[in-house]
């Protein structure tokens, strides 16, 4: 069995990594059902404390269908992440075709009350029933 990939982007020394893995569990291709779990871990590498405050993810599957998530926080919580500290949490997505993409942004404040936007990496959605192309 293959490792799932890891993603990773630093922004304004907030680091993101996120681990994708398609759930086969939870899938049924009979009936366009596509499930992955994703795992993401937040590092702060820079030299201030932080708090996550958003999220805005761009879910686009292989249709090119685009749906836009936004909301306060992360699987309910808005992680305060001092220097040097993570945060790691794991959450899903459906899809009705067998691969797609997501990406996104956290929306940041730092400690002089600043809001900033932190890339999530875009990250690929693969499952065994998907079709490779190259480009």
């Amino acid at each position: 069995m293959s490792q799932d990939p890891v993603y990773e982007i630093t922004t304004r020394g907030i680091r993101v990594q996120v681990s994708p893995a398609f759930q086969d569990e939870q899938s049924s291709p009979e009936d366009n059902r596509y499930f992955w779990a994703y795992t993401v871990s937040i590092t702060n590498t820079g030299d201030e404390t932080v708090q996550l405050k958003s999220r805005v993810w761009r879910i686009i599957d292989a249709a090119g269908k685009v749906e836009e998530v936004r909301g306060p926080g992360v699987v309910g919580q808005t992680p305060t992440l001092p220097p040097g500290q993570q945060f790691t949490y794991t959450s899903g997505c459906p899809l009705t075709t067998p691969s797609g993409f997501m990406a996104g942004s956290y929306q940041m404040v730092d400690e002089a009350g600043a809001l900033f936007d932190v890339a999530i990496p875009t990250f690929s959605l693969d499952s065994p029933f998907g079709q490779r192309t190259l480009n």
